[in-house]
């Protein structure tokens, strides 16, 4: 047993996007502020931040249709496209203040143009993505998205999907140029790079066993560095940033808040093109429709990647389960979160989604041929002997009790769960996640730091222009923003003017 002992002012537990986001904050907003860092694996971003882990999708709802639902009346519900979109543009201006200030170094590494596309098929299919289109088209924060049903006008837009395609089923998708693929571990890691600059200690290879409560209102994290020993360390904040290892550190800290909330682990599983031929001849992000039963993070796309400076065709998710919350996590971990406080929310859950359940076991079942058969929806003449199987990350999806969906309702999206005295939070949720790292962690610092936030405020607005305004009341605001992070970012697609 180790008898180290540290007090610091911030602990940041997991070293992936949001806690890279939270301390690049924190540093920029209060220099002198003590942070520390522990990972429990070797080295920053390699989780569900890691580029291999996600679709690498820069979520702006340019492309994913679960994000514009119908509503009964056939009108197309557009409000959860508008806020993913501007949380979006909230990370465009941080990134580009990081930029411009020489904290972090060529953009390229992580971010690339890239066209997002939504396709669909079927008649009823294509009358909704229409009208999806009209709803979007028309608000400033979408200018730019086209419409085709026209085959010859699709061939020039996706050749790999309409070569040799001889379906009569009407087809149609949108497309919409200033998207982009963003590699969010190389982003991790040059954050962790940065901070480790401003003298943030990182500890790797450390992982957090217990937190609990001082009788002086800190927080005391029991750690067991790389060596097997414990360490105590104690804090005022604690950010528990673990992925899906966030929610059993939540529940350890007995925070009422985290009571009667459940996580349920999906896993992930992606074709990887090996053909240089086949990579070279798409050129886009290019989402369809999700089948019935199937979770949203499961929508197929078909999807251009920057990885490592190289170019690669990824095409999934197939869903898979394992009780595991993380991918370096334990068989043990499903069973071990569920509490006396929790287990009803949890059942309940279980018996309202027998459907996904199944769909998850039918999804574990396929065979490699019944995966290409799936690929083939997008490409046609797709070869098995051109693609292999990877398995992504882990993604846990909060259960919880809700007033719109009742008792063990599965939350689909990203959500913060904070201490009333904001001296403790935890993320959990999955998608759009690390899209949305930099609006997330703003909510948070707010919610946590309620009495700096006047003295912080100057500060923020220099980060983040548009902090506090509705980007959708404010068209040319809109148009200066994607004028100046697009030129930092060097996103050389072409603006569409949107004055």
């Amino acid at each position: 047993m180790s008898d180290r002992q540290t007090e610091t002012d911030v602990i940041l537990i997991g070293a992936g996007i949001m806690s890279a986001t939270l301390g690049t904050l924190l540093k920029e907003l209060v220099p002198d502020w003590k942070i520390t860092v522990f990972e429990k694996l070797p080295s920053a971003g390699e989780e569900s931040s890691n580029e291999w882990n996600n679709a690498g999708t820069g979520h702006a709802a340019l492309c994913e249709l679960n994000y514009t639902a119908e509503k009964p009346d056939g009108s197309i519900d557009i409000s959860k496209a508008i806020k993913v979109n501007e949380q979006f543009q909230v990370s465009m201006q941080f990134w580009s203040y990081l930029v411009n200030h020489n904290l972090i170094r060529n953009p390229q590494d992580f971010i690339m143009p890239l066209p997002h596309m939504s396709l669909v098929q079927g008649e009823e299919n294509v009358a909704y993505l229409r009208k999806r289109f009209e709803a979007m088209s028309n608000n400033p924060l979408f200018q730019g998205m086209e419409f085709s049903n026209d085959p010859k006008k699709l061939m020039e837009w996706i050749p790999l999907i309409m070569k040799d395609r001889i379906s009569n089923e009407p087809i149609a998708a949108t497309k919409i140029d200033s998207g982009t693929d963003v590699n969010f571990g190389a982003l991790t890691r040059m954050l962790f790079g940065h901070l480790k600059n401003k003298d943030v200690d990182i500890h790797y290879n450390h992982s957090v066993h217990d937190i609990k409560r001082t009788s002086g209102g800190s927080w005391e994290l029991k750690v067991r560095n790389g060596r097997g020993e414990v360490e105590r360390h104690t804090a005022k904040f604690v950010f528990i940033g673990g992925g899906g290892g966030s929610l059993p550190l939540l529940q350890k800290s007995g925070i009422p808040e985290g009571r009667n909330i459940g996580g349920f682990p999906i896993s992930g599983l992606f074709m990887v093109c090996n053909n240089p031929e086949v990579v070279a001849q798409h050129h886009a992000k290019v989402y369809g429709k999700a089948k019935v039963g199937a979770p949203p993070m499961s929508v197929p796309h078909l999807d251009t990647r920057f990885i490592d400076n190289k170019k690669s065709l990824l095409f999934g998710p197939f869903a898979g389960f394992s009780p595991k919350f993380l991918k370096t996590g334990s068989m043990f971990d499903l069973l071990g979160s569920v509490k006396p406080n929790n287990v009803l929310t949890m059942l309940a859950a279980g018996a309202k989604n027998l459907s996904l359940t199944k769909y998850l076991i039918q999804q574990v079942m396929l065979s490699k041929e019944k995966r290409m058969e799936e690929l083939r929806e997008f490409i046609p003449n797709a070869k098995s002997e051109d693609w292999d199987l990877i398995v992504a990350g882990q993604r846990v999806q909060v259960i919880k009790d809700t007033v719109a969906g009742g008792k063990g309702t599965l939350q689909f999206g990203t959500e913060v769960v904070s201490a009333a005295d904001g001296s403790i939070a935890a993320l959990l949720g999955a998608s759009p996640g690390a899209s949305t790292a930099v609006s997330v962690m703003l909510e948070l610092i707010e919610q946590c730091f309620p009495q700096h936030m006047k003295a912080w405020e100057p500060k923020i607005k220099e980060m983040i222009p548009s902090y506090g305004v509705s980007l959708l009341k404010n068209p040319v605001l809109i148009h200066e923003i994607h004028t100046s992070t697009s030129r930092t970012l060097g996103l050389s697609h072409e603006l569409q003017s949107v004055m």
